[in-house]
């Protein structure tokens, strides 16, 4: 047997075990995929799901509706309560240290439109990349199986069809990464399908990219320097009951250097709720602020 044919062999193999417990996620807009984990419970990509109810398409055409137990934003992960029929669980790899040059297997099943298996090889391990809110996701997967779009949220398999990875960003150029399908993902997907949402810090602001903020502060006669400019503030968020305004420029936080949104990100993890002190440049002047964190300013995009 050559190896095009063992490979032929193994797409065909994992499509017939493995690809049952793949679905489709919505319909029309937002399509992603999922895998069946358990009883009732499907894991997909936090940014394959609009709202509390979703539609689950399983490989033999049949839709359920399902409504989202607890999501991960940040972590990009979401958990689907579902009717899962006799669709079986896919195995959980007893390692996911697939390193690279590994051989593995991308199944889809994009918006519901039937089966997809491609095969390709680890190209790279402990990638990092933004999650839907620019959060890093880091400990990534580099894989090389071509995915279509509509492939999120669908797993990346082992020669015997055990769960190495979710599929969650393309690269671009052919690669793929995936969150790998460790036991601290284990316990993420447990702890969201028992409703225990995941949820981060948040100050309630929008932060301009780097050469935006330094090219608006030309434009207005104002020096050049390291922060992050807010260019929006959420109305009642943390930020705008301690004062913070469009226009101003976080140059540190919680004492440390704020360079970069992961910076910002560091010190408002560190804080969990607490209070966080910002240094913060507005027109020439610079003023310390400190704002309390809480629940209830929800974040426009990065912060």
């Amino acid at each position: 047997m050559t190896v095009l044919d063992e490979i032929q062999a193994g797409i065909r193999q994992l499509a017939e075990g493995a690809g049952p417990s793949v679905v489709g996620i919505g319909q029309r807009w937002g399509v992603g995929s999922g895998v069946v984990f358990g009883e009732g419970r499907v894991l997909t990509n936090a940014h394959n799901v609009r709202g509390d109810q979703v539609t689950v398409t399983f490989a033999d055409g049949r839709t359920a509706e399902g409504s989202v137990a607890g999501r991960d934003i940040d972590g990009d992960l979401a958990v689907i309560d579902v009717d899962t029929g006799e669709t079986p669980a896919l195995p959980w790899a007893s390692s996911a240290s697939a390193g690279i040059g590994t051989p593995v297997f991308a199944l889809a099943n994009p918006g519901g439109r039937g089966p997809r298996v491609t095969f390709g090889f680890v190209s790279g391990i402990e990638r990092t990349f933004r999650g839907p809110r620019g959060r890093r996701i880091t400990g990534s997967l580099e894989h090389t199986a071509p995915l279509l779009p509509g492939s999120s949220g669908g797993p990346v398999l082992d020669a015997d069809g055990q769960l190495l990875g979710i599929n969650t960003n393309r690269l671009g150029e052919g690669f793929y990464l995936a969150i790998p399908a460790d036991e601290a993902l284990r316990g993420r997907a447990g702890a969201l399908a028992r409703g225990q949402t995941a949820t981060s810090p948040r100050l309630g602001v929008a932060i301009a990219p780097g050469h935006v903020a330094r090219r608006l502060r030309r434009a207005v006669g104002l020096p050049d320097t390291d922060g992050l400019l807010i260019h929006e503030v959420t109305e009642a968020s943390p930020a705008a009951r301690a004062g913070l305004a469009q226009g101003d420029l976080i140059v540190a936080a919680a004492g440390r250097p704020a360079r970069t949104p992961d910076d910002l990100f560091d010190a408002l993890q560190a804080a969990r709720g607490g209070t966080v002190e910002l240094n913060v440049v507005r027109g020439t002047s610079e003023r310390t602020i400190q704002v309390v964190l809480g629940e209830n300013g929800q974040p426009d995009q990065q912060a």
